[in-house]
């Protein structure tokens, strides 16, 4: 029997958050911009038409939202570890990319982004 793969992907999910490791950066919130993309077997879900069988991305969001708004960081890639280190958690995740965009942190960009990758 063939699986079948299901990528999930959370576009723009827009935060606010203590991020950077200067002192006016650790003061004030500033937007990040985080992307998502899950890649899991389907195959169950597809078959059952069941949200327990399913990569639950409300629940994931919720968590993301938390952990992002509830803490500060001094750098980009600490956010995405541990945002990939929830990720893990989820048995159905075959594969995980984060990215994360921090707008305005540079005079002349748009943005400065991390992306981290995880495959089980």
């Amino acid at each position: 029997m063939s699986r079948q793969l299901a990528t999930i992907s959370i576009k723009n999910l827009r935060l606010r958050t203590y991020i950077g490791f200067n002192e006016e950066e650790k003061n004030k919130k500033q937007d990040v911009i985080v992307n998502i993309s899950l890649l899991y077997d389907a195959t169950a879900a597809s078959a059952s038409d069941s949200v327990d069988d399913a990569c639950n991305y409300k629940v994931l969001t919720k968590k993301i939202i938390a952990l992002v708004e509830d803490r500060s960081f001094d750098l980009l890639e600490k956010m995405a570890g541990d945002i990939i280190t929830m990720i893990k958690a989820i048995e159905k995740v075959m594969e995980a990319t984060v990215e994360i965009d921090k707008p305005h942190a540079l005079r002349f960009a748009d943005s400065v982004s991390i992306e981290m990758n995880y495959r089980r």
